[in-house]
């Protein structure tokens, strides 16, 4: 096979987790990590599959409490296939000699493929070759060949293949207190010669699921099936130097597809129709190549290859079929059960990216997030506010799923959870709406359902801030900012902080956006959505108000993180690293040793900076000018440099913010940041989490620091807006987009020299911002620009 891979070779144990999280194949559908399918899950191999948006609710006794928790439900394994001689035991990597082993996915085709030789009892090697790939064009199939050869003398072979329902959710040890057991009224069965089948549901959310797998080899196939296992059993005699093949194909429904009875007799007739492997391969592989068109990147290097992976597991979570559903962005993708598969403020890293390649799949995304609108209204309500508070941490319908209990394995204590007081996530959502109306030029979706969300949001913030006639300013008090670390002050008997930089700065951005809204609105709709919501008179008037008198604390010529950051101790850094070496959950360690990290100037992740990830220098300026504040070069630089200092970098997405905002304030450290976030998961440097699941966010926000980082490129006013900046390391690529209609518009920066070419269509010229000139570019014809030295 051709084309880019990510190869591993030997089987090593202890890195099992890792390698099935990066070997996840997935459609946005459903995905299955990378197990080998003769291992069952234990300390060392944990196969599972996710279908999106598919949750399920359990109770469970946590630290003498009754806890109640969320998961996005780990369903059947469709996997199993075991291999064993005659009279012998099944072989696994564990249990028997391994003479060979390497695996390899294979980006452009999307599949993954293993090869393994096993040495057999009474001498000579039998060579497993297997083939696997989830369907990218049928997205409730998914297809596992396997080629057995024989080196050395003939053996007779039994092969089992099944559909396993004795599944639990227990990928994260952390977790393993909590009830996992999510699938009931589990039932099998023959449907026909080859084809067996099986259907569970969920223990309360009672979503159904149906799957049948059929297996067809050169020898009849048995059928042995148990209470909780579909199971095929097939006898083989292989000769050495002659291949024989066994192909297992498998279809998933559940009870929340459209257009279908029941899920069972759905996956039924749907394996039986399906084709055999190589159309299969076929139709899967065409399905990638058109992905791949439009949304590619070209960047050489280990970094380019990097990238590639990132991209692949983006579009493995979030592809064309995810239009369809109703889900949004599961911050661990769909690769394994690390925040129970909920959904954070991590599409903030995402949908700018998607915005320009898929914005069918972004529209999606901000639907879900309408569709639980009310959910989030309700939320404020409970606070004694108006306007809409979105949880922290979202899942099935929209109310709150952020843990109230969290784990420290260090000390073994359950510990308050206090990290659903990060009511910036609101923020995001409005500006993903922002950011997706301006690249798509969609103006039905932002006057209809990106209007009512993003009023609901503004009205939250303004009925949030109170004033302070000492300050002459509005407060936000008693909240959590992006760092985490902190979320009370040293001693306080409750939890909050008082005027989060992050949080002030992006509600003053989401109140006048709103107002822009407001004042662009054609009439008629103004009145609806203004009656509609019960928008009072004198609302707008007050929003400009607070817009301009946010309160946002500074100390020491920086801007401080929130009010009283400044009168925090200063953490010996030097000391913890040498004591721990790796210090990234800081939180931990002190906690462990009866401390705090609410006592120091300390971060987890960015959290002023993020100001700098999310609005570019000329517009971040003219925030704090609107704010009252003389925001400079000199003070920002300076921001920057003391938070760089005091972060600790707990969270994939702190490199990739450093490495961003480095780029442009101090270009010869970007690198080290950047390389941190491509290395992320694929060297887990987080230690051990990649196992339970990527993080989607990082991989997105890699992709779009070339897209959008280094080019500096902006979708406003129906301009594209470029800026780009040399980082010598990646100093090449290429990226095609498709903005307001226009398809496949490429961009291209190399050796000083910025082209845009956009393909011929009957469509209006692009208008390309290039520093201070505005360049028409025709379709059909492509833009050439000289960039300085």
């Amino acid at each position: 096979m051709t084309g880019p891979a990510w190869e591993y070779d030997g089987y090593r144990p202890e890195e099992e987790r890792l390698r099935e999280s990066l070997c996840t194949l997935g459609n946005g559908y459903f995905a299955t990590r990378g197990a080998l399918p003769e291992c069952a899950a234990d300390d060392v191999h944990y196969p599972g599959t996710y279908a999106a948006g598919c949750y399920n609710r359990l109770t469970s006794e946590i630290a003498g409490r009754r806890v109640e928790n969320e998961d996005m439900v780990n369903l059947p394994d469709w996997l199993p296939l075991r291999l064993r001689p005659a009279g012998g035991d099944w072989l696994t990597p564990d249990t028997a000699p391994v003479t060979e082993h390497h695996q390899v996915l294979h980006l452009g085709p999307g599949l993954l493929e293993r090869r393994t030789g096993y040495g057999l009892p009474g001498g000579g090697t039998l060579q497993v070759r297997q083939l696997r790939l989830v369907h990218m064009a049928d997205p409730h199939l998914a297809a596992l060949r396997t080629e057995l050869t024989v080196e050395g003398r003939a053996v007779g072979l039994e092969a089992e293949a099944a559909l396993d329902g004795r599944v639990t959710n227990s990928g994260v040890a952390r977790y393993r207190e909590l009830d996992g057991r999510h699938l009931t009224r589990l039932h099998t069965g023959t449907a026909a010669p080859g084809t067996v089948w099986l259907r569970c549901r969920t223990r309360t959310s009672e979503i159904s699921f149906g799957l049948a797998h059929r297996l067809t080899a050169d020898a009849p196939v048995t059928h042995a099936n148990e209470t909780h296992r579909a199971v095929q059993r097939v006898h083989l005699r292989l000769t050495p130097g002659r291949t024989v093949t066994v192909d297992k194909t498998v279809a998933l429904h559940t009870s929340r597809d459209p257009a279908i009875g029941d899920p069972r007799h759905a996956a039924v007739e749907r394996v039986d129709a399906a084709p055999g492997f190589d159309t299969l391969r076929e139709t899967h592989a065409a399905a990638w190549e058109q992905l791949w068109r439009r949304c590619a990147l070209e960047v050489p290097g280990e970094a380019g290859s990097i990238l590639r992976l990132h991209l692949f597991h983006v579009l493995q979570t979030l592809s064309p079929h995810t239009a369809d559903l109703d889900v949004g962005v599961p911050a661990r993708g769909l690769h394994g059960e690390a925040y129970r598969g909920h959904v954070f403020w991590d599409e903030l890293f995402v949908l700018p990216y998607l915005n320009l390649h898929l914005p069918e799949v972004s529209h999606a995304l901000l639907r879900y997030r309408h569709r639980r609108l009310d959910a989030a209204r309700h939320a404020a309500r409970e606070l004694g506010r108006r306007g809409a508070l979105y949880p922290w941490q979202s899942g099935s319908d929209g109310r709150e799923e952020t843990q109230e209990l969290h784990l420290n394995p260090r000390s073994g204590r359950w510990l308050p959870d206090h990290s659903r007081l990060q009511h910036h996530v609101g923020s995001a959502v409005a500006y993903n709406v922002w950011q997706y109306c301006e690249a798509t030029g969609d103006t039905e979706f932002l006057h209809g359902e990106g209007a009512e969300m993003l009023l609901h949001i503004a009205r939250f913030w303004a009925d949030s801030a109170d004033y302070d006639p000492d300050l002459r300013r509005h407060r936000i008090r008693g909240v959590v900012g992006p760092d985490e670390y902190h979320d009370a002050y040293p001693g306080a008997r409750t939890p909050g902080l008082d005027d989060n930089a992050y949080t002030n700065v992006t509600a003053a951005w989401v109140l006048t956006r709103a107002l822009e809204l407001l004042n662009a609105l054609p009439e008629p709709r103004r009145r609806e959505l203004t009656d509609g919501i019960g928008l009072e008179q004198d609302e707008p008037a007050r929003w400009d108000e607070i817009s301009r008198t946010l309160h946002v604390p500074f100390h020491d010529g920086v801007i401080s993180q929130f009010e009283g950051y400044g009168d925090l101790a200063e953490l010996d850094w030097a000391a913890y690293r040498d004591r721990y070496d790796d210090i990234r959950r800081l939180d931990r360690i002190l906690e462990a040793e009866g401390d705090t990290v609410n006592r120091y100037k300390a971060s987890k992740q960015a959290d002023v900076l993020m100001l700098g990830y999310l609005f570019s220098a000329p517009e971040l300026r003219s925030l704090f000018a609107r704010l009252g504040y003389h925001l400079d070069d000199r003070t920002w630089t300076a921001t920057v440099d003391h938070y760089l200092h005091r972060t600790s970098h707990g969270s994939t997405l702190s490199g990739l913010v450093h490495g961003w905002i480095l780029a442009r304030a101090r270009r010869a450290d970007a690198w080290a940041f950047v390389q941190e976030a491509l290395r992320g998961d694929i060297a887990d440097l987080q230690g051990g989490t990649t196992g339970e699941g990527i993080h989607l966010g990082a991989m997105a926000g890699t992709l779009d620091l070339v897209q959008r980082g280094l080019t500096g490129l902006e979708t406003r006013a129906g301009v594209l807006s470029l800026d780009p900046v040399p980082l010598p390391e990646l100093s090449s690529y290429g990226f095609p987009l498709r903005y307001h209609g226009h398809w496949g518009v490429h961009l291209r920066l190399r050796s000083g020299l910025l082209e845009i070419a956009v393909p011929s269509s009957d469509r209006s010229p692009i208008g390309v911002r290039l520093w201070d000139e505005v360049i028409p570019v025709v379709p059909g014809e492509t833009a050439r620009l000289v960039l300085p030295e």
